[in-house]
């Protein structure tokens, strides 16, 4: 994962098939559930066995996430059952949160597991239109719904979030977030009406105080847990001054390259890996 051209961070590079222009197709959607692949969760968590994610067959009530060749690759969620209900209804062994298996799934299984969580999460929490308070049903095979009141149509909720590696000179920014023990770059959800690297400049300031000039873009993440997209920069304080709010963060610190190195391994499925990475290499 080195250069910002081609860059495939975790929970990216989703090589399955959306189908966006067939989707809406009902008849050719319900031709793929007697064959497809499904995943099964349970209140955000994957349904599984031995461990592993469970696949079982499509249901009326899965939603689809795309196409694995010609094979449909479904979602089904059990949240409507208790946690009990909902794992004797697959015969799987348990549930696990999609994050605690990382380390033990390829790059796409990954990739499926967070985006088929994401869509789920939204669909539940979406069963009704903020603007007339009817009940909402599934269309385009479960990525619009469809309010059965005014007819508004539903897609889903996307939060793009900045995370940031800050440097002035030979030293990197981390802060303390409150009830923490680690340190970790700085990132934030963008505004309305707000560009990315004025978000950028506008998070730095407000946590820890620091006056940041030069923004540049490296990568993005998907990040639905629940509905994240992390955008990744690098940017130069102006000046080394700190004045942490006390709100978000409890301290800020400016780290040489060793001492960051000493802090030890950060989440390998974070964006934030990369960032520091490329830093601590001086690319």
């Amino acid at each position: 994962m080195v250069g910002e051209v081609g860059t495939i961070l975790p929970y990216s590079g989703l090589a399955l098939d959306r189908a966006g222009a067939r989707r809406g197709d009902t008849a050719w959607l319900e031709s793929l559930r007697p064959a497809g692949d499904t995943l099964a969760f349970w209140r955000d968590r994957i349904l599984v066995r031995a461990g592993a994610p469970l696949h079982t067959s499509a249901t009326a009530d899965a939603v689809f996430l795309g196409l694995d060749g010609d094979t449909g690759v479904f979602a089904r969620d059990l949240s409507e059952m208790d946690e009990p209900a909902a794992i004797a209804a697959v015969a799987a062994d348990g549930t696990a949160d999609t994050r605690a298996l990382f380390a033990d799934l390829g790059p796409e299984d990954a990739a499926r597991l967070a985006y088929a969580r994401g869509l789920l999460h939204w669909r539940r929490n979406q069963r009704f239109c903020g603007a007339c308070g009817a009940p909402a049903r599934d269309t385009n095979g479960g990525h619009v719904r469809e309010c059965t009141g005014c007819g508004k149509l539903l897609f889903p909720r996307i939060e793009p979030a900045i995370i940031v590696l800050v440097e002035h000179g030979d030293r990197c920014l981390l802060g303390r977030h409150r009830g923490a023990t680690g340190f970790s770059t700085l990132a934030g959800f963008v505004e309305i009406g707000e560009s990315l690297e004025d978000a950028v400049r506008r998070e730095v300031a407000e946590e820890s105080g620091v006056a940041v000039g030069a923004v540049h873009y490296l990568a993005s993440q998907a990040w639905p847990f629940p509905s994240g997209l992390m955008l990744g920069f690098r940017a130069v304080a102006v000046s080394p001054d700190i004045a942490v709010d006390r709100d978000e963060l409890d301290e800020a610190r400016w780290f040489t390259r060793a001492e960051v190195a000493a802090l030890g391994a950060r989440r390998p499925d974070s964006v934030e890996s990369y960032l520091v990475d490329r830093w601590l290499v001086g690319s």
